[in-house]
């Protein structure tokens, strides 16, 4: 229903009054929790007035498919964001407000991805929002590429971030800001508070950026600096960047932090604590705010009400995608299944018929060629797989052939293509990949090297912590890369990205172990997956059956595939490319008259997920366990190993044989070793 003259007049008269109701919400939360940002969210109050009047959102379905997504990337100012959608309308009742950092509320010190209804993604991270955004923006651009036909227009809609100095000094921002102007994603609009304070105070010793050329450069449509304390002023510039057709669009908004604090605003004193009780008391006089705490009018209630707006715009949708569904049957239903995050009916025997015929042919390949030959049939079973790399295609083998590079011509349209150049940019494509994943339509891989992966770390842990189905390539696995030497060859990376929880870990040794581990990672809707691969070849380990690689660990080879009849004396634990020096060793110790089981661990954080009795099943009790994996030792020792053919130093730079030799990673050093550990 359209707003009568009347109501349009009332709303427009009670601006001033909106925001403050979001400045003393923010200001009673935080005093209320004795902890808190309150001086951001009372700094950008006009801005979120004046955003949230125009944005396309349904408080009662947070999740509709087409609403415009809202990305607060400084995420310590979420008493804003949980401000305003309170205030909107949201399941977040006041009492939620009430409750803002305490155990177990809807109202987190950050805000939490599946936590908070109408919260689109995880912040606090500085930088990483804005990346987000990113990904979010690129999904809505290729949805509405591959779905949208003349006259059905079922993909419309904006990202809106909001984003602070902090935001703009992390590196990460470079990064995706680059990758927006690149890929013209022109629904993206960025509103940046620039407030000048950060927790150390002023910022203009130490952030000099010229902020609008740096956006300008980078492919941006900038706008500003306006007031940002004018909430018609803020809605016209954004309106205003919404007719842009081919640039993503950044609004430099100068605002105060604090503001209506008589004696913190614009210092740094009010960016991470409590005003006080006494501030607390100027701040409403000098608002005209006489409401005690967490006591909203009715009139801004009503002011701010979004569901029947909110309502009437998804059912218009919704006449549009029954339309659509009329026109087009088969797009509808490929639409709804992929952001439903469904797989194809069909995906376990794609999986298995995968797995059979990398088990059939047994090839001698490297793990990451084996991946690239999984992905070929996934990604041509599975049109949301949207692949990238930063800059290293050629290694990672993320590319396939029906997977082409995406590209965008000088209007802003795309090719289609469904592979990335992220280029030089792990830490901007993992977040960004976050961000499609959080969009919907896609499921997001990316490739780089696994000793890189501490560039990416905290985004991956983003993915773990918002339980995100995000895929990382990482290759190049070990010293078995060679020349390249230490700064390149991973030795603590598989055991510290075992430490992230939730995250899914694999290290495979052949071809079926990698691509049983890819369709693992596919059906992991709930978790990223890290997949860890070699750049030299391995050689296929026979295997009677592919029943048990899904649980993370098998027993690979007994004894008896020796020719010993004994019973088992010790089990060798090995992941990767030392899957084959294990089974080297288990012949030279069966020649010592040695019985040893072979055990293969893909996946210690899938096989730590067992059943007790599957677990002593694989690893009985009471039997020597050694482990052999090119990397630190330390994990190991939780599966009660009497020894580690490990390597807890820096590599050398050489031929990969070479380096083999000289850290022990032989058939001789395993099966010596494990003679050692019986004769003790």
């Amino acid at each position: 229903m359209a707003d009568t003259e009347q109501a349009k007049q009332t709303r427009s008269a009670s601006r001033a009054d909106m925001a403050n109701a979001i400045r003393a919400l923010a200001m009673d939360a935080v005093q209320a929790a004795n902890s808190g940002h309150p001086g951001a969210p009372m700094g950008m109050a006009d801005m979120a007035v004046g955003l949230w009047g125009q944005l396309k959102h349904n408080p009662a379905n947070p999740q509709w498919l087409d609403r415009d997504r809202f990305v607060l990337s400084n995420g310590h100012a979420s008493m804003l964001l949980y401000a305003v959608l309170h205030l909107s309308g949201y399941k977040l009742p006041i009492g939620e407000l009430k409750k803002f950092r305490v155990l177990h509320s809807k109202t987190a010190g950050h805000p939490e991805f599946g936590v908070t209804p109408g919260v689109e993604t995880t912040t606090g991270p500085l930088g990483q929002g804005i990346a987000n955004a990113v990904g979010m923006a690129l999904s809505e651009k290729l949805l509405a590429k591959e779905f949208n036909r003349d006259a059905h227009t079922v993909i419309d809609h904006h990202t809106f971030a909001f984003m602070g100095d902090g935001c703009m000094m992390e590196g990460i921002s470079h990064e995706a800001v680059a990758l927006a102007g690149a890929w013209k994603l022109n629904k993206l609009i960025a509103l940046y508070d620039d407030n000048g304070i950060s927790i150390d105070g002023p910022v203009a010793p130490w952030f000099i950026d010229n902020t609008a050329l740096r956006f300008v450069a980078c492919g941006w449509n900038v706008l500003g600096p306006i007031d940002g304390h004018d909430a018609a002023l803020v809605a016209r510039t954004i309106a205003q960047a919404k007719q842009s057709s081919d640039m993503p669009t950044l609004i430099i908004c100068k605002t105060a932090i604090g503001k209506g604090s008589p004696n913190r605003a614009n210092t740094a004193k009010a960016h991470g604590e409590p005003l006080g009780a006494e501030e607390i008391k100027l701040s409403r006089e000098a608002l005209g705010w006489p409401h005690a705490p967490f006591v909203i009018p009715k009139e801004i209630y009503a002011a701010w009400d979004a569901k029947a707006a909110g309502a009437a715009a998804e059912q218009a949708w919704n006449d549009k995608l029954a339309a659509y569904k009329t026109a087009y049957p088969e797009l509808a239903k490929e639409l709804l299944r992929r952001m439903k995050g469904e797989l194809p009916k069909n995906f376990n025997q794609i999986a298995v018929d995968t797995a059979v015929a990398a088990h059939s042919k047994g090839e001698t390949v490297a793990s990451r060629k084996a991946s690239q030959l999984a992905l070929e049939a996934f990604t041509a079973a599975l049109p949301e797989m949207l692949g990238g790399s930063a800059d290293l295609t050629g290694s990672n083998l993320t590319n396939t052939k029906c997977t082409p590079n995406l590209r965008f011509d000088f209007s802003g349209q795309s090719n289609g293509g469904r592979h990335i150049n992220y280029g030089v940019r792990e830490f901007g494509m993992a977040a960004i990949m976050n961000g499609v994943a959080l969009h919907g339509g896609f499921v997001p891989y990316g490739g780089t090297f696994l000793t890189f992966s501490d560039y990416s770390r905290n985004a991956i842990r983003m993915a773990a912590l918002m339980k995100l189905r995000v895929v990382h390539v990482f290759t190049h696995d070990s010293i078995g890369l060679g020349e390249d030497g230490p700064t390149h060859q991973s030795i603590e990376h598989a055991a510290s990205l075992r430490l992230i929880p939730n995250l899914d870990v694999w290290r495979p040794g052949d071809t079926a172990e990698t691509a049983i581990a890819w369709s693992v990672a596919l059906q992991n809707k709930r978790k990223p997956t890290a997949l860890l691969l070699s750049r030299q070849n391995i050689h296929y380990a026979p295997k009677a059956s592919l029943g048990d690689i899904s649980k993370g660990a098998y027993v690979l080879a007994e004894p008896s595939e020796v020719g010993l009849k004994k019973k088992t004396q010790a089990v060798i634990i090995a992941t990767g490319s030392e899957v084959q020096l294990a089974l080297q060793a288990q012949e030279l110790l069966a020649k010592r008259k040695i019985a040893v089981r072979v055990v293969s661990m893909p996946s210690t954080t899938t096989f730590d997920q067992q059943s007790a009795a599957y677990k002593s099943a694989v690893l009985p009790a009471g039997v020597p366990r050694i482990a052999v994996e090119m990397g630190v030792s330390d994990g190991w020792w939780k599966y009660g190993c009497a020894a580690v053919v490990g390597i807890d130093s820096y590599g050398e730079s050489a031929p990969a044989p070479v380096l083999f030799k000289l850290f022990g990673f032989t058939p001789e050093n395993v099966a010596d070793t494990v003679e050692k550990v019986l004769r003790k």
